[in-house]
């Protein structure tokens, strides 16, 4: 009778990956502070875009594309993250050959082309890419990062380490971020954050009702594409059989949770 008492237990087990409990290093920056700093920097990086003529008009098929796939994806982030829902979302495509995306703190997501035309992404590998972005926002790892720079390394090498226009940031280092002269591509989460945004990202791609094998697919896209060049986004997410080993391993996870949004078909 012992092991009976396991078994309500086991009846209300999440469905999904498992990832553990978010850091708890990330209470020591406000979220606040951190989404609004973010927040004016996305406006910035727009901006500077649109006079350069790259933003992309919200005409552009692409655009389109994009913030539908992030329409389906974004109700699934509000497990993660409670946070998530009073965000602003939005998302963006700024005309560039980087191969590169980010979803700054606060849900601000940009997209650059070259990602796109390059590897010539499905719907399922953008949905991908874009979870995987929203994973790092909704787990905090920029304000996980923050708070340990401030804690190891000392307000004054704040700036260095930091990403310009990705983070917001404490009041008491605003400055120091604002000349740290740091640039937004050069962002490297630890590896464990990269493997949890890799499996949160399926998991948030599946219910949206995209295809999380389409993972595999694109981290053999991206490993075929990486030449070395230093400011794209391979290089600030490190692939490789492991990575691709570690979603594999957790494919059972997701997968039914992406087979539960398809139409079961009439049998003739």
């Amino acid at each position: 009778m012992a092991g009976v008492g396991l078994l309500p237990n086991l009846a209300n087990a999440r469905e999904g990956v498992e990832v553990g409990k978010a850091s708890a290093f990330a209470k020591f920056v406000p979220a606040e502070e951190l989404e609004g700093s973010a927040r004016q920097q996305y406006q910035q990086l727009l901006q500077k875009a649109n006079k350069q003529n790259a933003l992309a008009p919200e005409t552009n098929p692409q655009v389109i594309r994009l913030r539908d796939i992030a329409q389906r994806i974004i109700p699934h982030s509000y497990e993660w993250n409670p946070r998530a829902k009073t965000w602003k979302w939005e998302i963006n495509l700024i005309d560039s050959n980087q191969v590169n995306a980010f979803c700054m703190p606060g849900g601000k997501i940009v997209f650059f082309s070259g990602i796109l035309k390059k590897l010539e992404l499905t719907d399922d590998e953008v949905a991908m890419v874009m979870g995987h972005e929203v994973a790092h926002a909704l787990r905090e790892h920029a304000r996980e990062r923050m708070a340990k720079s401030i804690a190891t390394e000392g307000a004054t090498r704040i700036g260095a380490a930091i990403i310009s226009g990705l983070f917001g940031i404490d009041p008491r280092v605003t400055d120091l971020v604002a000349h740290g002269g740091a640039n937004l591509l050069t962002l490297k989460f630890r590896r464990e954050d990269e493997t949890e945004a890799d499996l949160v990202g399926m998991e948030l791609g599946a219910r949206a009702g995209f295809d999380p094998r389409a993972g595999i697919s694109l981290w053999n896209k991206m490993s075929a594409n990486n030449t070395s060049a230093p400011r794209e986004w391979m290089s600030t997410h490190p692939a490789g059989s492991s990575r691709i080993h570690e979603m594999q391993a957790n494919m059972d996870k997701v997968l039914p949770l992406y087979q539960k949004t398809i139409p079961v078909q009439t049998i003739k």
